[in-house]
């Protein structure tokens, strides 16, 4: 199975929106094998967004992922960050469909609650830059057979 990278950002925890973001990945049937509340600094920010440093809005940014603990979790799934994605919405938040978490939960394109790696390949790298192998569970869940047909976990 597939997994990904998901972060709360700020503009969730200050919103108390930690729950109702995990409790609709639970509820989708994503499995949650990682998770952790840490601060956020400049160096892990640069790294992190190494593509947008030499922006004009770099510092802004840095300094919004920063207002606050963010929570870092490690999902598991078929399909994960497609599914995950898909779930997560428009960057903007004024753009994205209702009954996604931004469309539901944001107006902002830079306030906008959530991160979700992009692609399975930068899923491995975000991953191991914000956890320890020790902190990501490989296990299955008891209701794995409700969440997948065989034929699912064998693609």
């Amino acid at each position: 199975m597939e997994q990904t990278l998901v972060i709360l950002k700020p503009s969730c925890v200050e919103r108390c929106l930690i729950g109702e973001v995990i409790s609709r990945i639970q509820r989708r049937g994503i499995i949650i094998t990682g998770m952790k509340m840490m601060q956020l600094d400049e160096k892990i920010l640069r790294e992190h967004y190494a593509h947008l440093v030499e922006r004009p809005f770099f510092p802004e940014l840095c300094a919004s992922m920063m207002a606050s603990p963010v929570v870092c979790l490690v999902l598991k799934g078929v399909d994960v960050v497609e599914v995950f994605r898909a779930m997560t919405g428009a960057t903007n938040g004024r753009k994205a469909a209702p009954g996604t978490l931004r469309g539901d939960f944001c107006m902002s394109g830079q306030a906008n609650i959530i991160h979700a790696s992009d692609s399975p390949e930068n899923a491995k790298i975000e991953i191991a830059r914000f956890f320890k192998p020790e902190e990501v569970f490989d296990y299955v869940p008891q209701n794995l057979d409700f969440l997948y047909a065989k034929d699912d976990l064998n693609q």
